[in-house]
């Protein structure tokens, strides 16, 4: 196959789960299948380096773009658009006229037979119809994040916005999955809810992956009374879930464990997060190059989300280094994970909290977790696994279009 990969957002560092999720499922293709990355890089980031990554034969054109930002004329343009088409504004801001060229001309010259679109928001940048069949790699159900986003804000005119962008988005994914081949989401439960928007759209889950060799257990580095979370801090879901983690739960697990700590890892962390965890004493690090370090010390990995779609690939990290998980039904939503068993599920403030603590307080009980969800991970989920999934998909649309 000749596979077109679109990613409006970049792909390299594979520093967020999205990227993470698509470089490996990209790397595992490319050593079977031509394949050709258009996509974009911002400041500092290096197409080459994701060149260089991937296996030898595949190929990486790349343009420099930064969304625009509020108050810009490349925003108002940008909202001005989304007025006059379907395309809600979150997703306008991604539509690249260059990497859009780009894609068309690549189309055109006849040496593809199938191009994917790498979350909701590569769609501005993909001609549909075209002479190829498209798939709409759906990491998220995007319009549940839009909901739940309303559904936790406490000023009123701003849950209302939310809320009435949020039904622009689902007509928008709804039509967007009617309009490729196919679309791949991430979970069973993301597929049903896809389906649900568009009954029409053909729809197929593929499992989620996690290298097991690169985040693995080391035990010895655990530090008592050491929590920790990881991931993308300028990814409002996370900072979310931390805002609420330190205002909410940490006092409660203090009242009873008054030692311990929490590091937040993750790139970019907003001046509102780090304002919030000074007077706490959390520990914010900003962006690492290497986040299990901090998860390798930490006794308990929490995973307190609230808003959010698809699935938490740190989840599969944490039980792959075989960590012990907290995690609300968001949090680990989509992954078939038995609570109880390969991690404890919590939502209230104090069930969480006390779910924590009797962790902090039980090693044993830790240690038995820990390994079960490793076993868990490394029995089921490879990256080649996700992969051959992928690839499977990708076969189905190329013989229904030869048909």
């Amino acid at each position: 196959m000749r596979i077109l990969w679109v990613k409006a957002d970049g792909l390299w560092p594979p520093n967020t789960g999205g990227r993470l999720r698509s470089f490996h499922i990209l790397a595992e293709l490319a050593r079977r299948h031509e394949v050709t990355v258009a996509t974009t890089h911002g400041p500092g980031e290096d197409p080459g380096a994701l060149a260089a990554a991937l296996p030898p034969g595949s190929r990486v054109v790349a343009v420099p773009h930064a969304p625009p930002r509020r108050g810009s004329v490349g925003f108002a343009a940008a909202a001005l658009g989304a007025r006059l088409s379907s395309q809600p504004l979150h997703y306008r801001r991604w539509r690249v006229p260059h990497l859009r060229r780009m894609v068309a001309g690549l189309i055109a010259s006849g040496e593809i037979d199938l191009c994917v679109a790498d979350f909701l928001k590569a769609m501005p940048n993909v001609p549909i119809p075209g002479p190829v069949p498209t798939i709409l790699f759906a990491h998220n159900a995007e319009h549940v994040i839009w909901q739940r986003l309303s559904q936790v804000q406490t000023r009123r005119w701003r849950r209302a916005a939310l809320a009435r962008e949020g039904v622009r988005v689902r007509a928008w994914e709804a039509e967007a999955c009617g309009t490729v081949r196919l679309t791949v989401a991430v979970s069973e439960a993301d597929r049903e809810i896809l389906a649900a928007i568009n009954p029409c759209a053909r729809i197929r889950a593929i499992p989620t992956g996690v290298d097991t060799a690169y985040f693995a257990p080391h035990p010895a580095r655990e530090t008592a009374d050491r929590l920790v979370f990881t991931g993308s801090m300028d990814w409002h879901p996370n900072e979310d879930a931390m805002l609420y983690f330190i205002e909410t739960i940490l006092p409660l697990i203090r009242r009873e464990v008054p030692g311990a700590a929490l590091t937040i890892a993750g790139r970019n962390p907003s001046a509102r997060l780090r304002a919030a965890a000074a007077p706490s004493g959390v520990h914010v690090t900003g962006t690492v190059e290497d986040v299990r370090p901090y998860v390798a010390e930490a006794a308990v990995y929490v995973i307190p989300l609230r808003v959010g779609g698809g699935t938490r690939l740190k989840l599969f990290e944490a039980l792959a280094m075989g960590k012990a998980v907290v995690a609300t039904t968001v949090g680990a939503e989509g992954l078939p994970l038995a609570p109880g068993r390969h991690f404890l599920r919590a939502d209230a403030p104090g069930e969480f909290a006390r779910a924590v603590t009797g962790l902090l307080r039980d090693q044993a009980g830790r240690e038995a977790l820990g390994a079960a969800g490793r076993r868990l991970v490394e029995e089921r989920f490879s990256w080649s696994h996700a992969a051959s999934a992928f690839e499977a998909c990708c076969a189905e649309v190329l013989e229904h279009h030869a048909d």
